[in-house]
Protein backbone atom coordinates (compact mmCIF):
# COMPACT_ATOMS: atom_id res chain seq x y z
CA UNK A 1 0.00 0.00 0.00
CA UNK A 2 2.94 2.06 0.52
CA UNK A 3 4.28 1.56 -2.58
CA UNK A 4 1.47 2.39 -4.27
CA UNK A 5 0.48 5.67 -2.59
CA UNK A 6 4.33 6.59 -3.21
CA UNK A 7 3.95 6.14 -7.23
CA UNK A 8 0.83 7.63 -6.88
CA UNK A 9 2.80 10.49 -5.56
CA UNK A 10 5.30 10.67 -8.17
CA UNK A 11 2.96 10.11 -10.99
CA UNK A 12 0.47 13.11 -10.16
CA UNK A 13 3.88 15.36 -9.98
CA UNK A 14 5.39 14.34 -12.74
CA UNK A 15 1.41 15.01 -14.60
CA UNK A 16 1.72 18.23 -12.86
CA UNK A 17 5.67 18.90 -14.06
CA UNK A 18 4.48 18.30 -17.56
CA UNK A 19 1.24 20.61 -16.92
CA UNK A 20 3.90 23.52 -16.33
CA UNK A 21 6.04 22.73 -19.27
CA UNK A 22 3.16 22.26 -21.39
CA UNK A 23 2.02 25.50 -20.23
CA UNK A 24 5.65 27.48 -20.42
CA UNK A 25 6.49 25.97 -23.92
CA UNK A 26 3.10 27.54 -25.15
CA UNK A 27 3.78 30.78 -23.37
CA UNK A 28 7.06 30.71 -25.42
CA UNK A 29 5.44 29.83 -28.85
CA UNK A 30 2.93 32.11 -28.63
CA UNK A 31 5.62 34.95 -27.54
CA UNK A 32 7.79 34.14 -30.25
CA UNK A 33 4.81 34.29 -32.54
CA UNK A 34 4.15 37.44 -31.04
CA UNK A 35 7.84 39.31 -31.25
CA UNK A 36 7.48 37.50 -35.35
CA UNK A 37 4.20 39.46 -36.05
CA UNK A 38 5.91 42.76 -34.74
CA UNK A 39 9.32 42.18 -36.19
CA UNK A 40 11.08 45.68 -37.37
CA UNK A 41 12.53 45.54 -41.50
CA UNK A 42 14.67 48.47 -42.56
CA UNK A 43 14.77 49.47 -45.94
CA UNK A 44 18.14 50.96 -47.32
CA UNK A 45 16.83 52.89 -49.58
CA UNK A 46 19.73 54.91 -52.33
CA UNK A 47 19.75 58.23 -54.47
CA UNK A 48 21.75 60.62 -56.41
CA UNK A 49 19.29 63.68 -55.22
CA UNK A 50 20.79 66.07 -52.68
CA UNK A 51 19.97 66.50 -49.76
CA UNK A 52 17.65 69.60 -48.78
CA UNK A 53 16.00 69.38 -51.94
CA UNK A 54 12.43 69.24 -53.02
CA UNK A 55 12.75 65.93 -54.27
CA UNK A 56 14.81 64.43 -50.81
CA UNK A 57 11.95 66.27 -48.77
CA UNK A 58 9.46 64.18 -50.73
CA UNK A 59 11.08 61.06 -50.40
CA UNK A 60 11.57 62.01 -46.44
CA UNK A 61 8.02 62.27 -46.24
CA UNK A 62 7.51 59.22 -47.63
CA UNK A 63 9.57 57.72 -45.28
CA UNK A 64 8.34 59.18 -42.31
CA UNK A 65 4.82 57.69 -43.34
CA UNK A 66 5.54 54.51 -43.82
CA UNK A 67 7.19 54.04 -40.63
CA UNK A 68 4.22 55.86 -38.87
CA UNK A 69 1.58 53.69 -40.64
CA UNK A 70 3.20 51.00 -40.23
CA UNK A 71 3.79 51.71 -36.72
CA UNK A 72 7.49 51.40 -36.49
CA UNK A 73 7.91 47.64 -37.99
CA UNK A 74 9.31 49.20 -41.44
CA UNK A 75 11.68 52.19 -41.24
CA UNK A 76 13.80 53.41 -44.15
CA UNK A 77 17.47 54.39 -43.98
CA UNK A 78 17.96 56.77 -46.76
CA UNK A 79 21.67 57.39 -48.70
CA UNK A 80 21.07 60.51 -50.55
CA UNK A 81 23.18 63.23 -52.89
CA UNK A 82 25.41 59.73 -54.77
CA UNK A 83 27.32 58.81 -50.90
CA UNK A 84 26.46 55.17 -52.46
CA UNK A 85 28.21 55.79 -55.96
CA UNK A 86 26.89 56.45 -59.18
CA UNK A 87 23.80 54.50 -60.31
CA UNK A 88 25.61 51.17 -61.89
CA UNK A 89 27.20 51.34 -58.01
CA UNK A 90 24.31 51.44 -56.35
CA UNK A 91 22.46 48.75 -58.43
CA UNK A 92 25.82 46.68 -57.87
CA UNK A 93 24.72 47.10 -53.65
CA UNK A 94 21.41 46.30 -54.44
CA UNK A 95 22.35 43.14 -56.07
CA UNK A 96 24.96 42.45 -53.46
CA UNK A 97 22.35 42.99 -50.34
CA UNK A 98 24.25 45.89 -49.12
CA UNK A 99 20.99 48.17 -50.03
CA UNK A 100 17.44 46.93 -50.87
CA UNK A 101 16.27 49.91 -53.16
CA UNK A 102 16.80 53.11 -54.96
CA UNK A 103 15.38 56.27 -56.81
CA UNK A 104 17.19 55.62 -59.95
CA UNK A 105 16.73 58.18 -63.18
CA UNK A 106 16.41 56.47 -66.80
CA UNK A 107 19.66 55.85 -66.81
CA UNK A 108 19.50 53.02 -63.88
CA UNK A 109 15.97 52.42 -65.58
CA UNK A 110 18.03 50.74 -68.09
CA UNK A 111 19.83 48.20 -66.44
CA UNK A 112 17.29 46.97 -65.07
CA UNK A 113 14.45 47.07 -67.58
CA UNK A 114 15.82 48.63 -70.70
CA UNK A 115 12.73 48.89 -73.16
CA UNK A 116 11.17 51.50 -70.36
CA UNK A 117 13.31 53.80 -71.71
CA UNK A 118 11.17 54.55 -74.53
CA UNK A 119 9.40 56.86 -73.00
CA UNK A 120 12.04 58.92 -72.45
CA UNK A 121 13.31 58.11 -76.24
CA UNK A 122 14.16 62.04 -77.11
CA UNK A 123 12.25 64.06 -79.51
CA UNK A 124 9.73 61.33 -79.51
CA UNK A 125 7.21 63.44 -77.36
CA UNK A 126 5.85 66.75 -77.97
CA UNK A 127 4.61 67.24 -74.44
CA UNK A 128 3.81 65.74 -70.71
CA UNK A 129 0.17 65.25 -72.56
CA UNK A 130 1.38 62.59 -74.54
CA UNK A 131 3.65 61.18 -72.33
CA UNK A 132 1.13 60.99 -69.56
CA UNK A 133 -1.23 58.80 -71.81
CA UNK A 134 1.11 56.79 -73.27
CA UNK A 135 2.97 56.00 -69.78
CA UNK A 136 -0.55 54.78 -68.09
CA UNK A 137 -1.24 52.50 -70.67
CA UNK A 138 2.21 51.15 -70.70
CA UNK A 139 2.76 50.83 -66.92
CA UNK A 140 1.21 47.01 -66.18
CA UNK A 141 4.03 45.35 -68.62
CA UNK A 142 6.97 47.87 -67.69
CA UNK A 143 6.03 46.53 -64.11
CA UNK A 144 6.12 43.39 -65.19
CA UNK A 145 9.34 43.60 -66.92
CA UNK A 146 10.73 45.12 -63.53
CA UNK A 147 9.46 42.28 -61.51
CA UNK A 148 10.92 39.37 -64.07
CA UNK A 149 14.25 41.44 -63.29
CA UNK A 150 13.87 40.86 -60.04
CA UNK A 151 12.62 44.56 -58.64
CA UNK A 152 9.31 45.64 -57.54
CA UNK A 153 8.35 48.84 -59.06
CA UNK A 154 7.33 51.09 -56.28
CA UNK A 155 6.64 54.74 -57.93
CA UNK A 156 7.32 56.49 -61.14
CA UNK A 157 8.65 60.20 -60.46
CA UNK A 158 10.02 62.30 -63.80
CA UNK A 159 13.52 64.31 -63.54
CA UNK A 160 12.16 66.73 -66.49
CA UNK A 161 12.81 68.16 -69.65
CA UNK A 162 16.41 67.86 -70.30
CA UNK A 163 18.43 70.99 -72.11
CA UNK A 164 21.85 71.28 -72.87
CA UNK A 165 23.77 73.45 -70.86
CA UNK A 166 27.47 74.72 -71.38
CA UNK A 167 30.21 77.27 -71.43
CA UNK A 168 30.34 78.28 -74.83
CA UNK A 169 26.82 79.86 -76.92
CA UNK A 170 25.01 76.76 -78.74
CA UNK A 171 22.90 78.25 -82.13
CA UNK A 172 22.77 74.95 -84.06
CA UNK A 173 23.59 71.64 -84.28
CA UNK A 174 26.74 72.04 -85.38
CA UNK A 175 27.52 73.59 -83.11
CA UNK A 176 26.63 71.28 -80.45
CA UNK A 177 28.84 69.12 -82.07
CA UNK A 178 31.57 71.15 -81.50
CA UNK A 179 31.45 71.04 -78.07
CA UNK A 180 33.20 68.72 -75.93
CA UNK A 181 30.09 67.06 -74.38
CA UNK A 182 29.49 65.06 -71.65
CA UNK A 183 27.78 61.21 -71.18
CA UNK A 184 26.85 59.50 -68.99
CA UNK A 185 29.50 56.72 -68.95
CA UNK A 186 27.84 53.68 -69.97
CA UNK A 187 24.45 54.92 -71.77
CA UNK A 188 23.44 53.02 -74.64
CA UNK A 189 20.72 55.72 -75.54
CA UNK A 190 23.60 58.35 -75.46
CA UNK A 191 25.76 56.59 -77.29
CA UNK A 192 23.61 56.01 -80.47
CA UNK A 193 22.21 59.23 -80.65
CA UNK A 194 26.56 60.37 -80.17
CA UNK A 195 27.10 57.70 -82.93
CA UNK A 196 24.48 59.32 -85.63
CA UNK A 197 24.86 62.82 -84.98
CA UNK A 198 28.42 62.85 -85.24
CA UNK A 199 29.49 63.66 -82.06
CA UNK A 200 31.86 62.35 -80.45
CA UNK A 201 30.89 62.54 -76.30
CA UNK A 202 33.21 62.35 -72.83
CA UNK A 203 31.96 59.56 -70.86
CA UNK A 204 32.44 60.60 -67.57
CA UNK A 205 30.55 58.92 -64.11
CA UNK A 206 27.96 61.67 -62.91
CA UNK A 207 29.91 61.69 -60.02
CA UNK A 208 32.56 63.33 -61.80
CA UNK A 209 30.66 65.74 -63.77
CA UNK A 210 30.88 68.55 -61.64
CA UNK A 211 34.75 68.32 -60.32
CA UNK A 212 35.50 68.56 -64.62
CA UNK A 213 33.30 71.17 -64.65
CA UNK A 214 35.09 73.20 -62.12
CA UNK A 215 38.83 72.18 -63.05
CA UNK A 216 40.45 74.54 -65.15
CA UNK A 217 41.59 72.01 -68.36
CA UNK A 218 38.42 70.03 -67.52
CA UNK A 219 37.33 67.31 -69.85
CA UNK A 220 34.12 68.93 -70.65
CA UNK A 221 32.40 72.23 -71.41
CA UNK A 222 28.86 70.83 -72.43
CA UNK A 223 26.58 68.59 -70.41
CA UNK A 224 22.56 67.74 -69.81
CA UNK A 225 20.21 67.79 -67.21
CA UNK A 226 16.53 69.14 -66.45
CA UNK A 227 16.73 72.76 -64.88
CA UNK A 228 16.26 71.40 -61.41
CA UNK A 229 19.26 68.82 -61.43
CA UNK A 230 21.26 71.36 -62.73
CA UNK A 231 20.90 74.00 -60.47
CA UNK A 232 20.38 71.32 -57.27
CA UNK A 233 23.80 69.66 -58.24
CA UNK A 234 25.54 73.44 -58.64
CA UNK A 235 26.19 72.33 -62.28
CA UNK A 236 24.97 75.73 -63.15
CA UNK A 237 27.63 77.85 -61.10
CA UNK A 238 30.24 76.66 -63.69
CA UNK A 239 27.87 77.08 -66.88
CA UNK A 240 26.64 80.02 -68.83
CA UNK A 241 24.11 78.75 -71.64
CA UNK A 242 21.71 76.35 -72.04
CA UNK A 243 19.13 75.70 -75.37
CA UNK A 244 15.78 76.47 -75.16
CA UNK A 245 15.46 72.64 -77.34
CA UNK A 246 14.78 70.02 -74.69
CA UNK A 247 15.54 66.63 -76.02
CA UNK A 248 13.25 64.43 -73.54
CA UNK A 249 11.30 64.23 -70.66
CA UNK A 250 13.37 62.61 -68.64
CA UNK A 251 12.01 59.25 -66.45
CA UNK A 252 12.79 58.00 -63.07
CA UNK A 253 11.67 54.38 -60.90
CA UNK A 254 11.20 54.17 -57.19
CA UNK A 255 12.57 50.47 -56.94
CA UNK A 256 12.88 47.55 -54.17
CA UNK A 257 14.56 44.01 -54.68
CA UNK A 258 12.13 40.99 -55.28
CA UNK A 259 14.45 39.58 -52.27
CA UNK A 260 13.46 42.02 -50.04
CA UNK A 261 9.80 43.13 -50.91
CA UNK A 262 8.87 39.51 -50.76
CA UNK A 263 10.26 39.09 -46.95
CA UNK A 264 7.60 41.84 -45.81
CA UNK A 265 4.36 40.50 -44.68
CA UNK A 266 1.70 41.31 -46.55
CA UNK A 267 0.15 44.44 -45.08
CA UNK A 268 4.27 45.67 -45.09
CA UNK A 269 3.89 45.05 -49.24
CA UNK A 270 0.84 46.94 -49.71
CA UNK A 271 1.71 49.86 -47.21
CA UNK A 272 5.08 50.11 -49.49
CA UNK A 273 3.39 49.98 -52.91
CA UNK A 274 0.61 52.12 -52.20
CA UNK A 275 2.40 54.99 -50.82
CA UNK A 276 5.19 54.29 -53.46
CA UNK A 277 3.21 55.30 -56.31
CA UNK A 278 1.92 58.22 -54.14
CA UNK A 279 5.36 59.72 -53.40
CA UNK A 280 5.96 59.21 -57.26
CA UNK A 281 3.14 61.35 -58.32
CA UNK A 282 4.04 63.96 -56.02
CA UNK A 283 7.70 64.18 -57.15
CA UNK A 284 5.77 64.41 -60.78
CA UNK A 285 4.25 67.55 -59.61
CA UNK A 286 7.36 68.68 -57.92
CA UNK A 287 9.24 68.00 -60.76
CA UNK A 288 6.81 70.31 -63.62
CA UNK A 289 6.50 73.07 -61.29
CA UNK A 290 10.18 73.15 -59.69
CA UNK A 291 11.53 72.67 -63.30
CA UNK A 292 9.63 75.62 -64.57
CA UNK A 293 10.45 78.13 -61.48
CA UNK A 294 14.78 76.46 -61.71
CA UNK A 295 14.81 78.04 -65.70
CA UNK A 296 13.62 81.85 -63.96
CA UNK A 297 16.15 81.46 -61.42
CA UNK A 298 18.81 80.23 -63.61
CA UNK A 299 18.19 83.01 -65.59
CA UNK A 300 18.72 85.41 -63.16
CA UNK A 301 21.88 83.67 -61.97
CA UNK A 302 23.00 84.70 -65.60
CA UNK A 303 22.59 81.32 -67.87
CA UNK A 304 21.38 82.26 -71.16
CA UNK A 305 18.93 80.03 -72.81
CA UNK A 306 19.10 80.34 -76.62
CA UNK A 307 18.86 77.88 -79.75
CA UNK A 308 14.96 77.37 -81.39
CA UNK A 309 15.05 75.16 -84.07
CA UNK A 310 14.48 76.26 -87.36
CA UNK A 311 12.51 73.82 -89.52
CA UNK A 312 15.85 72.10 -91.14
CA UNK A 313 17.24 71.55 -88.04
CA UNK A 314 14.45 70.01 -86.82
CA UNK A 315 13.89 67.46 -89.12
CA UNK A 316 17.72 66.76 -89.23
CA UNK A 317 17.31 65.98 -85.72
CA UNK A 318 14.63 63.47 -86.11
CA UNK A 319 15.92 61.81 -88.68
CA UNK A 320 18.71 61.24 -86.08
CA UNK A 321 16.56 60.01 -83.82
CA UNK A 322 14.70 57.61 -86.26
CA UNK A 323 18.07 56.02 -87.07
CA UNK A 324 18.98 56.36 -83.42
CA UNK A 325 16.13 54.52 -82.40
CA UNK A 326 16.55 52.02 -85.15
CA UNK A 327 19.87 50.81 -83.55
CA UNK A 328 18.63 50.11 -79.96
CA UNK A 329 15.87 48.34 -81.24
CA UNK A 330 18.50 46.23 -83.32
CA UNK A 331 20.67 45.79 -80.06
CA UNK A 332 17.30 44.86 -78.56
CA UNK A 333 17.78 47.75 -75.88
CA UNK A 334 14.14 48.60 -76.55
CA UNK A 335 12.24 46.01 -77.79
CA UNK A 336 11.12 46.24 -81.41
CA UNK A 337 7.39 45.27 -79.62
CA UNK A 338 7.41 48.27 -77.00
CA UNK A 339 8.87 50.42 -79.56
CA UNK A 340 5.73 49.63 -81.59
CA UNK A 341 3.30 49.67 -79.15
CA UNK A 342 4.31 53.28 -78.13
CA UNK A 343 4.05 54.89 -81.54
CA UNK A 344 1.06 53.37 -82.06
CA UNK A 345 -0.67 54.88 -78.84
CA UNK A 346 1.36 58.24 -79.21
CA UNK A 347 -0.91 58.15 -82.47
CA UNK A 348 -4.07 57.08 -81.09
CA UNK A 349 -3.55 59.80 -79.31
CA UNK A 350 -2.57 62.28 -81.28
CA UNK A 351 -5.68 61.39 -83.56
CA UNK A 352 -8.30 61.72 -80.03
CA UNK A 353 -6.76 64.91 -79.77
CA UNK A 354 -7.09 66.21 -83.34
CA UNK A 355 -10.55 64.72 -83.49
CA UNK A 356 -11.66 66.41 -80.12
CA UNK A 357 -10.38 69.82 -81.38
CA UNK A 358 -11.63 69.72 -84.44
CA UNK A 359 -15.25 68.83 -82.66
CA UNK A 360 -15.14 72.33 -80.60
Amino acid sequence: MVLKHFIRRIYAGSLVCALILSSLLLAALLTAASASAQEQYTFKFATLVPPDTAWMKEIDRWAEEVYKKSNGRLKFKIYPGGVMGDEPDVLRKIRSRQLQGAFFTGYGVGRIYSSARVLEMPFLFKNTDESDYVRDKLMPEIEAGFRYKGFELLGWPEVGAIHFFSKKPIHSLEELKQRRIWLWQGDPIGEAFAEVAGVSPVPLSIIEVYTQLTAKHGSIDTVYNSAFGALTMQWHTKLSYATNVTMTNAIGALVVSNRFYKKLPDDLQKLLKTTGKEAGRRINEITRRDNVQSIKLLKESGIKFMWDWNEQEKQEMLAIRDKAAQKLIDSDYISKKMFTRTTKLLDEFRKKQAESKAAR
